[in-house]
């Protein structure tokens, strides 16, 4: 059975337990469970492993299917299903650490370089505060993001943003998540106070920038292992964000045909909301359909042993942020379609649409920096360094 089929036979538990992950802001022991069992969250990780290591468009549609019908799951997924694959690029060492007793262990992360790294003998001492680990109370160890010092780029000096993965008894988790959207999915803080991180658990971003020869390569040799780093992440959040516009959709089409508006008629008959609903559709359609195309053409250059240009990869990076956001001005549209009730905290749409907000604050969304570089390209005046 596929990831896409196992994920919808997890739609009806998924969905009823919901509710329950926003009450207790993360999601509950079960429902993780059934995300690690099912192996949804290996589905990145080399087989020799005993992970799926399946193409990156078969778990982008497994996150949709969960995102539909469970959001702070889906997104959880989502990320943290990221993390074996990029566990594969690190040294060896650092995968055994994790996986040598329980191949099935998964990591959180936070990316943003908020907290101080310095350079010490055999490896890095890091302190501070990371926010928004989605899934760390699941977590086994985290992957930080932190600025070590600068690189000399020809004739620029750009400073050296690394991941650094700590392990568990390193770290502190501060519960702070308390917010409107995605309360399920546990994003709190990670409080680290002066922890050391030797050189194989550390990996320079800018290696994944100039396609640099990693570590993990060696063994895991598959053509998974040589896409971009910033395309995966970006993907893994694109897919969680259209599957949760997915489920808004279906509550909103739902609720919309049933509803009657004065002087007494139904809503589903009013011809506006019929063509705002179609125009959604479309869109959403769209945008799912540019991401599948470019994990069908990345997949299909690393299986040849090439890879994206600068250019191409701002064109698909592109392609999902933008996608990302028109789908969001669908929903917003949607959203204020509906009843004046979608105020209530109870109301089918209040949620969903929340959850839609706080994903379209995530910086890996936001689409100006990739449409510059991509009008950059095609005008001919190039682009800048932007996320790494």
């Amino acid at each position: 059975m596929g990831l896409l089929e196992t994920a919808k036979g997890l739609a009806p538990e998924l969905a009823a337990s919901a509710a329950e992950a926003d009450r207790l802001r993360r999601l509950p022991d079960g429902t993780w469970r059934l995300l690690v069992d099912s192996g949804l969250t290996r589905a990145l990780q080399p087989a020799r492993w005993g992970g799926g290591e399946v193409p990156l468009a078969e778990f982008l549609d497994a996150v949709m299917e969960v995102s539909r019908v469970n959001s702070s799951a889906g997104w959880v997924l989502g990320v943290m299903g990221v993390h074996p694959w990029q566990l594969a690029l690190f040294d060896e060492r650092a995968q055994e650490e994790m996986w040598g007793e329980d191949p099935a262990r998964v990591h959180s992360s936070s990316y943003m370089p908020t907290g101080e790294a310095v350079r010490v003998d055999g490896g890095y001492r890091l302190s501070g505060r990371w926010s928004f680990s989605s899934g760390c109370d699941h977590g086994h160890g985290v992957n930080l993001g932190a600025i070590v010092g600068t690189v000399d780029l020809g004739e620029v000096q750009v400073p050296d943003y690394r991941s650094l993965l700590l392990l568990p008894g390193q770290y502190e988790i501060d519960d702070n998540w308390r917010t409107a959207g995605m309360r399920g999915t546990g994003s709190n803080d990670i409080v680290v106070a002066d922890a050391f991180v030797p050189d194989h658990r550390a990996q320079s971003h800018l290696d994944y920038l100039g396609w640099a020869p990693l570590p993990g390569q060696e063994r895991n040799t598959g053509p998974l292992y040589r896409l971009s780093w910033s395309m995966v992440f970006n993907f893994a959040l694109a897919a969680a964000f259209f599957g949760t516009a997915r489920g808004f959709y279906d509550r909103w089409t739902a609720e919309t045909s049933r509803r009657r508006i004065p002087p007494g008629l139904f809503q589903r008959d009013e011809p506006l909301a019929q063509v705002k609903l179609a125009e959604a559709e479309w869109t959403l359609d769209a945008a799912v359909a540019k991401l599948r195309r470019a994990c069908a053409e990345t997949q299909a250059l690393a299986e040849a042993g090439g890879r994206p240009t600068d250019a191409e990869l701002a064109r698909v990076r592109w392609d999902a942020d933008h996608g990302a956001d028109l789908v969001g001005r669908h929903v917003n549209t949607l959203y204020h379609a509906a009843s004046g009730r979608t105020a209530f905290t109870d109301h089918p749409l209040h949620a969903p649409y929340q959850d839609v907000q706080t994903m379209l604050g995530h910086a890996y969304l936001a689409p100006d920096a990739h449409a510059r570089n991509y009008a950059g390209d095609l005008l001919g005046a190039g682009h800048q360094v932007i996320a790494v």
